[in-house]
């Protein structure tokens, strides 16, 4: 697994360090192509009010994001850097990293929800990097 920081917060006392590990697995399994490929596992891990702020600023619902995934033919799982996840609030958790560090960089943030279900996305944001420097 990708080398990841913990930031646990008294104010998130049901929230511990197998949570933030298993939000983090969650998280680099989207970036997966088969994940990317699977309908049935991106249901499982988007909450039905998911929403995505783009790159580009575009906002999109969980039923956009699913259709782009499924039609966009990934092949190799996207490269990650600086993967945080901070536990913020109880039930709550907030991922961030750098994607693609090496061609299209990109900040990310994505806060992760703790539902009957387990641990579901309920919003990203990619905002893009300019040049290699970042």
């Amino acid at each position: 697994m990708t080398p990841c920081r913990h930031v646990l917060d008294p104010a998130a006392p049901d929230v511990g360090p197998a949570d933030l590990d298993d939000v983090v697995a969650r998280e680099l399994a989207l970036l997966d192509p088969a994940v990317r490929r699977s309908r049935a596992r991106l249901e499982q891990l988007l909450d039905e009010r998911f929403t995505e702020v783009g790159a580009s600023g575009r906002t999109y619902d969980r039923g956009a994001v699913v259709a782009l995934l499924l039609d966009e033919g990934a092949t190799a799982a996207v490269p990650v850097a600086d993967v945080e996840a901070a536990a913020v609030a109880p039930g709550a958790v907030l991922v961030t990293y750098l994607s693609d560090p090496a061609h299209r960089p990109a900040r990310r943030s994505s806060l992760w929800r703790r539902g009957p279900d387990g641990w579901r996305l309920r919003h990203h944001q990619g905002t893009s990097v300019p040049g290699p420097d970042v």
